[in-house]
């Protein structure tokens, strides 16, 4: 077998694979040998299937196979000698593939862009600062008097008073589609908080100024896109009969309070609140440091990018921000989308940092655990509740998708590594100048 290099330019890489035909000969002749114990064939004992049998009624489809293990065998020898790593799946055509035949020499060409040479770096020399924001009792107060909104009841207003946006009115309603009742219409008793939007576009509008005891036909047009189909697009006019008109009252914050969100008392609802928000401070001046400290690596090194991962990259970011300003396309009908040089410059920054973190984790032998693996599967299957066994089972099945949820962990815990050996100084924040951080950081994206 022969390898011969027939391109090294820059990253990329091509090579001319040559297996003889004396090597697929033997090849064929060791897979036959290997099988032959095992065949069965009409007129011969198990096992005793002359040789030239077995070639002439498995030799085809041996051949086969022994090409694919030989190419194979060369690629991997051929990686494991230079040391290099593919960007991307190499591509191995094979020259005069058309015109080949059996006993002739295989002659095959790979071609590939090799990862480039990551320089070794100092982390030492890098300076971050991390913000550090504590849950002041004005933030757990005004947390805590958000959760009591969620629980607030209604008193009634006074007999005669109109109905305000933010009150509660209890009705009886009948819907109906050119002047027919329909399925799922109508309801009794019915508690609608006015500007909350749980009913159709311009419903809950025509409601406010009525009183206790009117009557009232509320006329609308379902959307378009409304899940019903025999209800999309139509007008329908609800007869609505209001029975009471319920004022906002706010929940008393107290003990009682509390024991509806699981806690013992009030000053243990404060604590979780206080934990609460600290972790969500903590976790957003994670955001914020990790974003400074790729910064600063991305102009810590420098070196050769491989144009295919680049033009990948640029082509996913085009993509991407296209669907982000046009919502309504989902598919992908659209004209070819093409990067521009803004695209192109975030892609290689991506590139360069990516190759840096991976090389970094590499030769810290930095690994994602099994059961960091498993906990991120969890948090992802509580998204399908009820489906979560059928999720577990996907993502056992698709490597592809295995990959999206290591990525982001084995990339935190190459990030931690570096802020390790970076130097990180605290800075004590207020909650609003951390919010500041937090716009600034989205509006650089």
């Amino acid at each position: 077998m022969q390898v011969t290099e027939t391109l090294k330019d820059g990253l990329k890489r091509e090579y001319e694979i040559i297996v003889t035909a004396s090597e697929l000969d033997a090849k064929v002749s060791e897979k036959l040998a290997e099988a032959q114990p095992e065949v069965e064939m009409k007129g011969f004992r198990k096992g005793k299937v002359p040789m030239a049998l077995l070639r002439k009624q498995f030799g085809p489809k041996i051949l086969g196979e022994a090409m694919q293990e030989s190419v194979d065998g060369a690629m991997s020898d051929h990686f494991e000698a230079t040391g290099d790593r593919p960007a991307l799946q190499p591509q191995v055509t094979m020259i005069d593939g058309e015109t080949w035949k059996e006993g002739q020499d295989v002659k095959v060409k790979l071609a590939y862009e090799a990862l480039p040479e990551i320089p070794e770096t100092d982390f030492s020399g890098v300076a971050l600062e991390r913000l550090v924001a504590k849950a002041d009792d004005a933030a757990v107060d005004e947390a805590l008097a958000s959760l009591a909104e969620t629980v607030q009841d209604f008193d009634d207003r006074k007999k005669g008073s109109k109905a305000k946006d933010g009150d509660q009115i209890v009705m009886d309603f009948v819907g109906k589609v050119d002047g027919e009742a329909f399925e799922g219409g109508s309801a009794e008793d019915y508690p609608l908080v006015l500007g909350s939007n749980s009913f159709i576009p311009g419903f809950e509008e025509q409601l406010v100024g009525v009183k206790a005891g009117e009557e009232k036909a509320v006329t609308v047009k379902f959307p378009e896109e409304y899940g019903a189909a025999h209800l999309a697009g139509k007008e329908a006019v609800f007869d609505c009969t209001v029975k009471a008109v319920k004022e906002p009252k706010a929940a008393v914050i107290d003990d009682e309070l509390a024991k509806k969100f699981g806690a013992e008392d009030l000053a243990a609802l404060k604590g979780q609140i206080s934990e609460r928000l600290e972790a969500e401070y903590a976790g957003a001046a994670r955001a914020i440091v990790k974003r400074g400290l790729l910064d600063a690596l991305d102009g810590l090194v420098s070196f050769n990018l491989p144009p295919s991962l680049v033009d990948a990259e640029a082509n996913q970011i085009a993509h991407q921000l296209w669907h982000e300003e046009n919502p309504d396309v989902h598919d992908h009908n659209h004209d070819k989308i093409e990067p521009t040089d803004e695209h192109k410059k975030l892609a290689e920054r991506r590139v360069r940092l990516g190759l840096l973190l991976a090389e970094t984790g590499r030769k810290a032998e930095i690994e994602v655990t099994d059961a960091e693996m498993t906990q991120a599967v969890m948090a992802q299957a509580r998204q399908y509740p009820g489906q979560e066994r059928q999720f577990f089972e996907f993502i056992q099945q698709n490597a592809q998708m295995q990959q999206q949820l290591r990525a982001p962990i084995f990339e935190d815990k190459v990030v931690d590594h570096i802020l390790g050996q970076a130097k990180v100084t605290d800075k004590e924040v207020s909650k609003d100048d951390l919010q500041k951080a937090v716009e600034a950081l989205d509006e650089d994206e």
